[in-house]
């Protein structure tokens, strides 16, 4: 090799060998519901160790998020609380129809700090002992608006309606009981499984409408690819294992079991 040939060998031998270490790197963003917060503590490190894609995930009530990516925020998939908000994204154009699927059926928890709250039920919180109760915003958030219904189908909103705090979103709402801002909190049991320091009772849910939810992708860009790793992630069996866990109903399953 030439001098002139070897010198520029030496000059190239930098750039190859940083091209070979800089890789294209996709970092995943997810818009989830609150309800999903403890699920995603395991979600995200068995997704990222099975594809190497990492995950942001931004929690919050889905009809804030779901107003979030009509604005333009650059969610790649969105992991809603309920169906009639991924309806929306995709008909405003702002997510794929076309990647829609059912991940999971919420259920809803009367939760207190410390024991005793396994034998509550709705009616039980109109004892003067809970001088408030939390709820999501029932405006934005469907825990929030599954609980009202749940309320006034027991008879008792009326009883509670002046004694209700509102959380921004369902994690929000258990935070107020944890902290005794709240005497009682009603939020997803998926929270309440993953929870600490309380007890807390299911709810029936022929006193709510059932909390369907679905995911959807919504980038437009390199991402869409990982986007739909991630869904056929959640609907896997690893996937699916961890979502059980939080109390979830999965899709094909019909009866909720205690658990």
């Amino acid at each position: 090799m030439s001098p002139r040939a070897l010198g520029l060998w030496f000059l190239l031998l930098p750039l190859t060998a940083t091209a070979c270490h800089q890789k294209p790197e996709v970092t995943l963003r997810v818009a989830a519901a609150a309800d999903l917060a403890h699920a995603f503590e395991e979600l995200r490190p068995a997704f990222e160790a099975e594809t190497h894609v990492p995950l942001t995930v931004t929690l919050g009530s889905t009809g804030l998020l779901s107003k979030q990516i009509l604005q333009g925020a650059p969610f790649d998939l969105f992991a809603a609380a309920d169906t009639s908000y991924v309806a929306q994204v995709v008909k405003a154009g702002a997510c794929d129809g076309s990647t829609q699927a059912s991940y999971a059926r919420g259920r809803l928890v009367v939760w207190v700090l410390g024991a005793g709250g396994g034998a509550l039920t709705l009616t039980s919180l109109r004892d003067p002992r809970f001088k408030h109760v939390a709820i999501a915003n029932p405006e934005h958030a469907p825990y929030g608006a599954a609980a009202r219904a749940a309320l006034k189908k027991a008879g008792v909103w009326q009883d509670l309606e002046e004694r209700l705090v509102f959380g921004e979103n369902v994690q929000q709402t258990l935070e107020l009981a944890q902290s005794g801002n709240a005497d009682a909190a009603i939020v997803g049991l998926s929270l309440a499984i993953g929870s600490k320091g309380g007890s807390w009772a299911l709810i029936d849910e022929q006193l709510y409408p059932p909390l369907e939810q679905a995911l959807v992708v919504c980038g437009h860009d390199k991402n869409v690819a990982a986007a739909k790793q991630l869904a056929a992630f959640m609907s896997a069996p690893a996937g699916r294992a961890i979502m059980k866990k939080y109390g979830f109903l999965l899709p094909g399953e019909t009866l909720a079991a205690q658990p």
